[in-house]
C-alpha cells in the first residue's frame, strides 16, 4: 500500500456524470481519495452520506473529495441519486488506481471486496496521511482534524 511520503498515482477516472476527473485537477489543492466496497452498501451508503454531510466544512477548508470503488458510472449515478450524493464518485472499473493504491482486498461471508482505504493527499500532489481498514462511522470528522493540523504544521 502506498505510503505517506510518496506520489499519489496520477489518474484519469469518469465520475458519476461520466465527466473525467484527473489528479492535476486537484493541482495546488488538498484532497481526500477514499477507496469503498460497493454502491448502496451499509457502510458505503454512511460514509458518502457523511460525506455530503460535511462537504460545505471540507469546502471552507479547501479540502476536496472523491469517493472510488470498482463499479460502474452508471451504478455510481444511481447511488449518487438515491441519497443526493454532492460528492464524486469514480469508477475505476479496471482497478488501475485500486491497484496502483495497493489496496487490499477481504472476505466476508465468501464474497471478497476491497478494504475500506482512505489516502490524504496535499497540494504536490504527495501522500500525508493513510488510513487502512476504515471504519466509516465518523471517519470524515477524523479527516477534516488531521487535515487542518497537517496544513497548519506545513
Amino acid at each position: 500500500m502506498l505510503e505517506a511520503g510518496t506520489a499519489f498515482p496520477n489518474f484519469s477516472l469518469p465520475n458519476q456524470d461520466g465527466k473525467t476527473v484527473k489528479l492535476g485537477d486537484f493541482a495546488g489543492k488538498w484532497l481526500v481519495v477514499y477507496f469503498y466496497p460497493k454502491d448502496d452498501t451499509p457502510g458505503c451508503t454512511i460514509q458518502g452520506k457523511s460525506f455530503t454531510a460535511s462537504k460545505s466544512e471540507f469546502d471552507a477548508a479547501g479540502i476536496s473529495v472523491v469517493g472510488v470503488s470498482q463499479d460502474d458510472v452508471g451504478s455510481h449515478k444511481n447511488f449518487c441519486n438515491k441519497f443526493s450524493f454532492t460528492i464524486d464518485l469514480l469508477a475505476d472499473t479496471n482497478k488501475e488506481l485500486i491497484g496502483a493504491c495497493g489496496i487490499g482486498q477481504a472476505e466476508w461471508n465468501g464474497m471478497r471486496f476491497w478494504e475500506r482505504t482512505s489516502f490524504v493527499i496535499d497540494p504536490k500532489g504527495v501522500v500525508r496521511k493513510v488510513y487502512a481498514k476504515v471504519n466509516p462511522q465518523g471517519h470524515e470528522r477524523v479527516l477534516l482534524e488531521d487535515i487542518k493540523q497537517l496544513k497548519s504544521a506545513s
